[in-house]
C-alpha cells in the first residue's frame, strides 16, 4: 500500500473516514444532528487540518479546540465517543495508507483525542 504523500491522499483519508463517521452509531449523530455539519465546507477545513499535521503546511489557521468546546456545551463528550473516532480512523488510515505518514497520522489523530480527552473529561489515557 502507498503512504500518504499529497493533499490528495489526505483528501481521501478524510472523506472515507467522515463517510463512516456520518453513519455511524456511536458518534453519528453528534455531526449530523447537534453539529448540523456542512460537509462541502468541513472536508477542505479538516484537509486543510491534516495536510498541516502531516505534511507541515500552513493552510489551516483556526483554533480547532473552540469549535470541539462549543459542541461539548451542546452534548458533553464522553470517552467511548474518543475511542469509536480512534477507531474508525485507525480502520480508515489502514484500510488505505502505510508508511511513515500514516505511522505519523495515526501517532497525531491518538494524541488530538487524548489532549481534548484530557482537556475536556479530566482523562488524558484513552488507551496505551
Amino acid at each position: 500500500m502507498p503512504d500518504i504523500t499529497t493533499r490528495a491522499d489526505i483528501e481521501q483519508l478524510i472523506i472515507r473516514f467522515y463517510d463512516k463517521v456520518k453513519l455511524d452509531d456511536t458518534i453519528g449523530y453528534i455531526f449530523n444532528d447537534i453539529a448540523k455539519t456542512n460537509w462541502e465546507h468541513h472536508i477542505p477545513v479538516i484537509v486543510d487540518f491534516w495536510e498541516g499535521m502531516l505534511l507541515d503546511t500552513t493552510s489551516y489557521r483556526r483554533n480547532a479546540m473552540d469549535v470541539h468546546y462549543q459542541l461539548h456545551n451542546k452534548e458533553p463528550f464522553r470517552k467511548e465517543f474518543f475511542d469509536r473516532w480512534l477507531q474508525l480512523f485507525r480502520e480508515t488510515l489502514d484500510e488505505l495508507y502505510e508508511g511513515e505518514k500514516a505511522t505519523l497520522a495515526w501517532k497525531r489523530a491518538k494524541g488530538i483525542a487524548d489532549l481534548m480527552a484530557f482537556k475536556m473529561l479530566g482523562d488524558g489515557s484513552l488507551r496505551g
